[in-house]
């Protein structure tokens, strides 16, 4: 067992009803979820050795064992899932088999890992701030964040509710319209036509602009202005540590020593936001939602999933910084709007990274329908 990868695995470790329109599928479970008969890590060995058993397991776990998935075990994730990078201090860096000595991507890096590996076909994991789209661009998958509020939370441990959601990676798109059939039924919102925010686009690494653009080429596609992502990233960064804080400060502070860097410094900031600086970014972030929702409609936006390429697992602090603040300023936009967020592997430079849709609250299923257009074209 790669301790990087799993942090228990089985064969499986909880098995599936015998039928169902998952049958025979293995699925790698982040370690936020809830699961009868273990314990909840939340990537940190000390907060594993202090948690206890669970008695129940996260309904978005059991409706995957319901329709005949089996849980092949419990997969990593970066520390309190408060990282983009997929660098735990603790356990190591899971390998990234499309690119390799590159970061494999966080928070939902385990499992990313687990299902880029062959070792799992679904990924169950959560997005924030792009913690499943950005595994799944690094590593060549499809990754989807789902519209918030529509797979249950309960039995998932928090980071920031505003913001947080269940998401799956696969390897193909079929796999994950059955996910997406298993947790949101047949339904679907029916999104408008394509748009795009040069100013978005332009925050990605040269290479990745050009592959976006050849993605692109020939759609009918409309240039719209959502604003200033600086501004809406900052409203989502300190609303998010704000909430971060109240999930996971009380630990953090009486076990100052047990965090990695990098969430160890977020959560120093989390603990400077006073009352009034979150309530500022509140309402600058519902003002951001307004405005957002006005300009995107019932449209898809179409942005880079990450800013580059997977970093080097021996990048520098100061690179992985410039690549965390472009990438969260492209993924925030699902956030703040709770609106899904598909990661497609099209684009490649040569490395793959993600086109990322972004659609309509409700338009999930719909989304990796539309995702066929641009198979082929990266």
């Amino acid at each position: 067992m790669n301790s990087s990868v799993w942090r228990e695995l089985g064969a499986p470790l909880v098995a599936g009803a015998p039928e169902g329109p998952l049958a025979g599928e293995t699925v790698a479970v982040k370690d936020l979820y809830e699961i009868e008969g273990f314990a909840v890590g939340v990537g940190n060995p000390t907060f594993l050795a202090e948690a206890t058993l669970e008695v129940g397991t996260a309904p978005a776990v059991s409706q995957l064992l319901e329709a005949g998935a089996d849980i092949q075990g419990i997969a990593q994730t970066d520390e309190f899932a408060y990282s983009i990078a997929g660098a735990n201090p603790h356990y190591g860096p899971p390998p990234n088999p499309a690119v390799p000595g590159g970061l494999p991507g966080g928070s939902s890096s385990g499992p990313a890992s687990a299902v880029a590996l062959g070792e799992a076909s679904i990924g169950l994991g959560t997005d924030t701030a792009g913690s499943v789209r950005v595994p799944a661009s690094y590593q060549g998958l499809w990754g989807l964040r789902t519209t918030h509020g529509a797979v249950p939370l309960a039995g998932v441990w928090p980071l920031a509710p505003t913001f947080d959601t269940v998401g799956w990676l696969t390897r193909d798109a079929a796999t994950l319209h059955r996910v997406v059939e298993v947790a949101l039924g047949h339904t679907t919102v029916d999104p408008g036509g394509f748009v795009v925010d040069p100013g978005l686009v332009a925050l990605a690494e040269p290479g990745v602009r050009e592959a976006f653009a050849r993605a692109i080429e020939g759609l009918d596609v409309e240039e719209i202005d959502l604003g200033d992502p600086t501004a809406m990233f900052e409203a989502f960064r300190v609303t998010q540590a704000a909430e971060a804080w109240d999930s996971d400060g009380g630990w953090v502070a009486g076990h100052p020593d047990a965090v990695g860097p990098g969430t160890k410094e977020r959560f120093e900031f989390a603990a400077t936001v006073t009352a009034q600086q979150e309530a500022e970014a509140r309402a600058a972030l519902a003002a951001h939602r307004e405005r957002l929702d006005g300009i995107l409609g019932d449209r898809v936006l179409l942005v880079p999933s990450a800013s580059s390429a997977a970093p080097s697992v021996d990048a520098s602090a100061e690179v992985l910084d410039a690549v965390r603040g472009a990438t969260l300023r492209l993924t925030a936009i699902a956030g703040i709007t709770g609106r899904p967020g598909l990661s497609v592997p099209v684009l490649e430079v040569p490395e793959p990274v993600g086109l990322c849709l972004v659609g309509p609250r409700g338009s999930d299923l719909a989304l990796v329908d539309l995702a066929a257009l641009f198979a082929g074209r990266g």
